[in-house]
């Protein structure tokens, strides 16, 4: 039996995929990973949270009781039932968004109040935010006060740094800039009942549904050079590079890191096309503005998650050691 002194763990809930993760002073040690369920009560998501922490534990021969504490990390947006934290995500709750991908009637999944029936100790965040927080402890953005998280993935989303101050808003809900509107004209439909917002334009869910093609196989075309689908890619990095244009206009940020599964497997084509279009703009605000892949990959978000409930004193040690490579090298 493991006998730390201390687990903490980490939930990040996505439109695709839930993961969570145990760590101790030493780093994050075992991860599991499995789709998001989308049907059932609205409860559905947060139980499963539980049961795949459950189900960790049992593999890495750790008590549950041993868990002091959880960070959660979460698509959003959020909103507030009996002063508890939920979720009301247009990619998740078929109540909202009527998607014929999302068989429920959900229009608020009540993760706060679930989670503590086993958890006193529970910290809720966006998840662009707590990926940004992560960047900041750990990987491209510690010295950069002025500063975007960005994910493409199922739905788009932001976390925004200003003079050193993360952004949240009155609910947690800073940073949903997927659905700052863009165009007037375009019948892409967004989950939240948008039509023509970044998110209903470009987004791997959205998107997807439009062309009736996983976006994987068409950026995959692009850059092997079909006109068609390179046409696609180039349209989508287009709008991508105006909502950053507007984001770095607004706030004058000075680095944006980019992550999610779309960014991740896709940026070789992507960001040259996005970046021609944010400097094709008013050099004044955007001269010296870099875009880049977040430094910590496909954890970013769970170590994101992690850092909202990790003791002071290990952010120094995880800085100077990057345990979690090893975790990240083992969950390929």
């Amino acid at each position: 039996m493991s006998s730390p002194s201390e687990w903490i763990a980490a939930i990040d809930i996505g439109g695709s995929k839930i993961a969570v993760t145990l760590a101790d002073a030493s780093g994050p040690r075992y991860r599991l990973i499995q789709p998001t369920v989308k049907t059932g009560t609205s409860r559905a998501i947060p139980e499963q949270c539980l049961t795949l922490l459950h189900s960790l534990c049992h593999q890495a021969d750790i008590h549950f009781s041993k868990i002091n504490s959880i960070g959660v990390s979460a698509c959003g947006p959020f909103a507030f039932q009996d002063n508890l934290l939920g979720l009301v995500a247009p990619n998740l709750c078929g109540g909202l968004s009527n998607a014929d991908d999302l068989p429920n009637d959900w229009t608020f999944i009540p993760l706060a109040s679930v989670l503590h029936e086993q958890f006193s100790q529970v910290v809720i965040d966006n998840d662009c935010i707590a990926a940004l927080t992560a960047e900041r402890y750990f990987g491209a953005a510690q010295d950069e006060p002025n500063c975007a998280y960005v994910t493409w993935s199922t739905g788009i989303g932001f976390g925004l740094c200003v003079d050193g101050h993360v952004l949240r808003g009155k609910h947690g809900n800073a940073g949903h800039a997927g659905h700052m509107l863009l165009s007037e004209v375009s019948d892409a439909l967004c989950g939240c009942g948008n039509q023509g917002d970044l998110e209903g334009l470009i987004s791997g869910r959205n998107l997807s549904q439009r062309l009736q093609q996983p976006l994987e196989v068409i950026f995959t075309a692009a850059a092997q050079g079909d006109p068609t689908c390179l046409a696609i890619a180039e349209e989508a990095a287009k709008w991508l590079g105006r909502g950053l244009y507007n984001l770095i206009t607004t706030l004058d940020l000075r680095c944006i890191l980019m992550g999610g599964s779309v960014w991740r497997h896709h940026a070789r084509l992507l960001a040259p096309l996005v970046e021609k279009e944010i400097h094709s703009r008013f050099p004044a605000m955007t001269e010296g503005v870099v875009l880049q892949s977040a430094a910590l990959g496909e954890l970013v978000a769970d170590l994101g998650a992690l850092s909202l409930v990790m003791p002071e004193s290990w952010k120094a040690d995880w800085n100077a050691r990057q345990p979690w490579i090893a975790l990240s090298t083992s969950t390929q």
